[in-house]
C-alpha cells in the first residue's frame, strides 16, 4: 500500500473512533466522562484530519517558502 493509501486508512480508523467515543458521550451520564469522552473524540478528529492531507504541510501559511507576509 502507499504512504498515502496508509495515511488515509488510519485517518479512517481515527473518524471510527472519534464517532465511537462521541456516541458514548451521548450515552454516558457521568458529565465529567461526557466531557472527556468529546474531548478525545474532538482531538481524534483534528489528528485525523491531519492524516487525511497527504503532501500538505501540517502547519498553516507556510506554502512558498516558509514564511507568511
Amino acid at each position: 500500500m502507499s504512504a498515502a493509501g496508509e495515511s488515509g486508512n488510519r485517518a479512517q480508523q481515527m473518524r471510527e473512533k472519534a464517532q465511537k467515543l462521541t456516541e458514548a458521550a451521548e450515552r454516558t451520564t457521568d458529565p465529567q466522562e461526557r466531557q472527556k469522552l468529546q474531548e478525545q473524540a474532538r482531538g481524534l478528529q483534528e489528528q485525523s484530519k491531519q492524516q487525511g492531507q497527504p503532501g500538505q504541510s501540517r502547519s498553516k501559511g507556510t506554502a512558498g517558502g516558509g514564511r507568511n507576509q
